[in-house]
């Protein structure tokens, strides 16, 4: 079984990702981030899910993004609530991390070329994010170019990097539909910018709304939970 990287943030999407590797035939090399975000509940929870999929390794890298802020994940500025479906997908938002993507996949290169894996799996849903730059299949196309020019395994081996990014055009009933027959158990996950102390879901951000939305569409209930 060969090995892959893959980038868990504890979240629906990064979940369904794992599965999918899984299910693909990789062994999976988990990577979390603690990063200066909001919440470390993200962080317990990847490591919840890393445990019940008997990862290769997982490892927890600890960046400090929040010394740039710029974010609302990584700073003080007010996470955007109660937002409709066509604001969600429209202009950059301001829970956008400046350059996340692009740090998160460059320390997932380095981990791959040590294991080695020449397969990275990351969670980007640009249906959802259309806003988020480092969400788009170009971008992930530009990185997977950039990884085999600028790596010794890159330049030395016949085989090359592949950045995989399997959800990167569904929607998020999809994913969840996806997901669930992989046997994923979404109630590990955790998805809420701005959840409470406790861990429970606001509800209102956009994480959340379209989380909810997307169980509605398959007439569940999601099985997170919320602030009542």
């Amino acid at each position: 079984m060969p090995n892959a990287v893959v980038l868990l943030s504890g979240g629906l999407d990064s979940t369904t990702t794992l599965a999918i590797a899984v299910e693909q035939g990789f062994t999976p090399y988990a990577l979390t981030f603690q990063y200066g975000q909001r919440h470390s509940h993200e962080i317990s929870a990847a490591k919840k899910i890393a445990g019940q999929y008997g990862v290769g390794g997982h490892h927890v890298f600890e960046l400090s993004l929040d010394l740039f802020g710029g974010s609302a994940l990584t700073s003080e500025l007010e996470v955007p609530k109660h937002r409709s479906a066509k604001a969600i997908g429209t202009g950059i938002p301001v829970t956008y991390v400046p350059a996340r993507n692009t740090v998160f996949l460059s320390i997932a290169l380095a981990w791959a070329e040590v294991i080695p894996a020449y397969d990275i799996f990351i969670g980007v849903n640009a249906r959802d994010y259309s806003g988020y730059p480092d969400c788009r299949p170009d971008y992930i196309q530009s990185f997977q170019t950039m990884a085999n020019l600028a790596t010794k395994a890159g330049v030395e081996n016949d085989k090359p990097f592949h950045i995989h990014a399997p959800l990167i055009d569904l929607e998020k009933e999809e994913i969840i539909r996806r997901g669930l027959d992989l046997g994923v158990d979404y109630g590990l996950t955790t998805t809420c910018y701005d959840p409470s102390p406790l861990g429970h879901a606001c509800g209102h951000c956009d994480a959340c709304l379209l989380r909810l939305q997307g169980f509605a569409a398959n007439n569940l209930v999601d099985p997170a939970s919320y602030v009542t």
